[in-house]
């Protein structure tokens, strides 16, 4: 009568450990970027989306829609906290008294940076940019980051990808 074995060697296990792990450390530099990747193109989607209902919004509403990054209700340089679109009726760039909060995205990704060259944008009641056209720019991980990406907005207030590749957030 035989006994018959179940299971692995240890020869058996330590080879497939390491053909896991040479296939994990070949893989694993790919799925970073391909994730850097994927942060850059939905956050661009969503600053685009966001300015385009501010755009939207000023125009249904027939008033002045600002958009900024927020701290203590006040309108802040600091893109990276996130976007708030509000109706700022006495145009001081806080959010308080009769003006009404519309929309508010999360901050974005604590390892990127946004560059955006005035503290506001301001959308007229027919769609304009009222003088804050730029180019926001989005950096995943790193400034010189080659998945950068922008939007540029025009003084009519049409805001675009831009297709400039060599974005740079410094």
């Amino acid at each position: 009568m035989s006994i018959h074995q179940k299971g692995f060697s240890l020869i058996e296990l330590i080879t497939t450990l390491s053909v896991s792990a040479i296939l994990l450390a070949i893989g694993a530099p790919s799925l970073t970027d391909f994730y850097t990747r994927y942060r850059a193109d939905s956050s661009i989607r969503v600053i685009q989306q966001t300015l385009q209902f501010a755009r939207n919004q000023a125009i249904s509403f027939n008033m002045k829609v600002t958009v900024c990054a927020l701290v203590d209700d006040k309108c802040d340089p600091n893109w990276q906290a996130g976007l708030t679109v509000f109706i700022d009726i006495d145009n001081d760039n806080q959010l308080d008294g009769d003006d009404k909060k519309l929309y508010t995205t999360n901050a974005f990704h604590s390892k990127d940076t946004v560059k955006y060259n005035r503290a506001v944008i301001r959308f007229l009641p027919d769609g304009l940019a009222s003088g804050t056209n730029g180019t926001l720019k989005y950096c995943p991980s790193s400034p010189t980051s080659p998945y950068s990406q922008a939007i540029v907005i025009n003084q009519a207030g049409r805001a675009r990808v831009s297709t400039d590749n060599t974005i740079n957030c410094t």
